[in-house]
């Protein structure tokens, strides 16, 4: 293979999106997992502002992965972002509305003494920091079943289906999978940021999520295996060809969605990393064991992401009213030009964003106690 051919480009492009989304993932995993636990995890008002600090300071930054994801998304796939983002426009203004508290909340908290004045915006964070994972994880869900649109002579999308219908069993398990998982993230990030009550109550969350991640990533597998049915390119498929998602044959049903772990035998580690990252988060939580709980519920993290990446493949977003309209990783991307700028421009500002991140995680690093919250009373959040 030409080293950045369009074949290559295609391919490295996948795998960069998901990169991004991993990023995100770990980062805004822990930032939306705090933020989701707060209100349980601190039960005075010093105890939330000590989970409040530990991601303050980071989750402006953190959200650049999610700004890079989906510009990448814009860029490499624009057949992708045009279809979903018109087709699934209610779903994305409800993710949109609910990340525009997170701001104003962090903002004001802590501008007035009144305790429901802090209690209301302690609830505003909570609200962004289950929703856009549930809306996530929905949507990973319905890509699995197929989304119900298809493709005129002209490539315009028309979708048969309304919001509710997103709303099928497999894929709100998928969505209380992503809230799981990021609940995991979170209450293992603070046990290392925090001590004292917040430290052990974190805890506590660890343990029930990690093993809920276990349970519904379990559950989740067996319904692709045995409930759903699986996509496959039939015929012959130029993947070195222009883009054009309206030219192939896709059969339905002929295959499980699990076909790729026998295809691609090495595949396999990224469930086993799904399991085993979570079992690890709740062996060494149950041991306070912080920092390993922490890599381990990042490693399951990864391990889901990447099975749920690989079981797809090649597909990005089948279609179920036209399974040959289905957009996959050949035919739904941008020009060979457009990739290879891009490609350039990603190996040098991705390093860059991702040191820049580090160096701020070093400089503010450090546990938030009590103490340190009442000595820096009007400094902090």
């Amino acid at each position: 293979m030409e080293f950045l051919s369009y074949e290559y480009l295609k391919f490295v492009w996948w795998l960069l999106i998901g990169i991004l989304w991993i990023g995100f993932a770990i980062t805004e995993g822990f930032d939306m997992g705090v933020a989701m636990i707060l209100p349980f995890v601190g039960k005075t008002d010093e105890e939330r502002r000590v989970a409040i600090n530990a991601v303050a300071p980071h989750w402006d930054g953190n959200q650049v992965w999610l700004i890079l994801a989906a510009g990448a998304l814009f860029a490499a796939w624009p057949t992708l972002y045009a279809t979903a983002f018109s087709g699934m426009y209610l779903a994305l203004l409800i993710l949109l509305f609910s990340l525009f508290l997170r701001p104003v909340a962090f903002d004001y908290r802590s501008k007035l003494p009144s305790q429901k004045w802090r209690n209301f915006w302690d609830w505003a964070l909570f609200v962004p920091g289950v929703i856009p994972p549930l809306i996530f994880g929905v949507g990973m869900g319905n890509l699995f079943l197929g989304i119900d649109f298809q493709y005129d002579d002209y490539m315009r999308s028309s979708f048969g289906s309304g919001f509710f219908s997103l709303l099928h069993p497999f894929a709100v398990v998928s969505g209380l999978l992503a809230i799981v998982m990021f609940m995991m993230q979170g209450a293992s990030y603070l046990m290392v940021r925090s001590d004292a009550e917040v430290h052990q109550r974190a805890r506590r969350f660890l343990n029930f999520a990690s093993l809920a991640v276990i349970a519904l990533f379990a559950i989740e597998g067996l319904w692709l295996w045995l409930g759903i049915d699986g996509y496959a390119i039939t015929g012959n498929f130029d993947i070195s060809a222009l883009s054009n998602p309206t030219n192939k044959t896709v059969s339905v049903g002929e295959v499980t969605w699990l076909q790729n772990y026998t295809k691609y035998p090495l595949s396999i580690i990224a469930p086993v990393l799904g399991f085993g990252g979570a079992l690890m988060a709740f062996v060494f939580g149950r041991a306070d064991k912080a920092a390993m709980a922490f890599l381990g519920s990042c490693l399951s993290l990864v391990g889901i992401i990447l099975t749920a990446g690989f079981s797809l493949f090649p597909f990005i977003f089948p279609s179920s009213a036209n399974p040959n309209h289905s957009l996959t990783m050949w035919d739904a991307t941008s020009s060979p030009i457009t990739l290879n700028v891009m490609f350039w421009a990603s190996m040098l500002f991705v390093p860059l964003i991702l040191a820049y991140t580090l160096w701020c995680y070093k400089v503010m690093w450090g546990k938030q106690t009590v103490e340190s919250i009442r000595k820096n009373s009007h400094s902090l959040y």
